[in-house]
């Protein structure tokens, strides 16, 4: 946490300030660092945000709108607030996980997640101008395809008993109406400074596991961006299926904000006509990440269910990514 918050503060302080007086590596670090804390950091505040708000909210309620857990309305639920929130991939992974610990099911949560990280309305447009209508609104549609899928699967693991149910779940009363409870906490609530402040202190509180691995991603991400040009991916990761490996292989390690990913992914759409490695780069940041693999596993203390994440949705990626490519750009 701290190491990784130290390198993000140099690499910071390092391209304002002394990038005329470093090396060229060194440069590219903090130039990497500097942009992708400059994309992210919205997304993070809003999460954090989100998450304090989360914290106060009856797990019922949370119920209510993800619907039933294990249900297949469960699981298209998760998948549409996926697709209608617009954050970047970091700040989707806060509120993922802490849906999950108000009382998501696994597959909920995974389905949200996966939807989630570049099907936002603003990235819809960056993608739009940069690939087409064709392509952006065909990615869209398969991923939303591949997170209930993935959610699904989950979900019957969980009825099996493969799958622990998650502990955090609410049985809703029969009579229980979302409305009502909402008007009845809003009428009873003290509004004041003071529960603005705890709000957030505790969003920063439930987010810092997550966070660390945040920092750790854009650190390592930094230091890959130094030393691999962007051009190496239009150039040489081409529409084979080594090149669809090797995809995948560099979004794992490179982390990637939602918006950075997208120009990289329309250079492999674009330059190495390869639209199927362009999707692969941009599920890869919900299917491989490591950041989102960490956190799973600091959220459900399981190495079983956070590693089920890329291998349910891994094999779905290869094999739409194949699909797409055979289509040609």
């Amino acid at each position: 946490m701290f190491g990784s918050l130290l390198l993000v503060i140099v690499g910071y302080v390092g391209h304002l300030f002394l990038s005329d007086y470093l090396p060229a590596e060194a440069v590219e670090f903090c130039s990497g660092v500097y942009e992708l804390f400059n994309k992210m950091w919205w997304g993070l505040a809003l999460g954090v945000l989100a998450v304090g708000v989360l914290a106060k909210v009856p797990r019922e309620w949370v119920a209510a709108v993800l619907g039933k857990p294990g249900s297949v309305s469960g699981i298209f639920r998760a998948m549409a607030a996926g697709l209608i929130l617009d954050l970047c991939n970091h700040g989707i992974l806060l509120i993922a996980m802490k849906l999950y610990e108000r009382g998501a099911s696994y597959g909920q949560t995974l389905t949200f997640l996966i939807a989630s990280p570049w099907n936002s309305f603003s990235l819809t447009l960056i993608l739009l101008s940069l690939i087409g209508v064709k392509w952006t609104l065909l990615f869209i549609l398969l991923s939303s395809v591949l997170a209930v899928v993935t959610g699904l699967i989950v979900e019957s693991m969980v009825r099996m008993g493969k799958l622990a149910p998650n502990a955090n779940q609410v049985e809703l009363p029969s009579d229980f109406k979302l409305g009502r409870a909402v008007a009845e906490r809003c009428k009873s609530t003290q509004w004041s400074l003071g529960l603005i402040l705890t709000t957030l202190k505790r969003g920063l509180l439930d987010s810092g596991m997550i966070i660390r691995w945040i920092l750790f991603g854009t650190v390592l991400a930094a230091g890959i961006r130094a030393l691999v040009p962007i051009d190496f991916f239009g150039e040489w990761f081409g529409p084979a299926w080594t090149g669809v490996l090797l995809t995948l292989a560099a979004a794992t390690v490179i982390e990637v904000c939602s918006e950075g990913s997208s120009p990289i992914a329309a250079d492999l759409v674009t330059r190495a006509a390869a639209p199927g490695n362009g999707f692969a780069f941009l599920m890869a940041g919900a299917a491989t990440d490591y950041t989102e693999i960490m956190a799973l596993k600091e959220t459900t203390k399981s190495w079983k269910m956070a590693l089920l994440l890329p291998l349910l949705t891994l094999p779905q990626v290869v094999i739409v990514a194949l699909m797409l490519n055979s289509l040609g750009g």
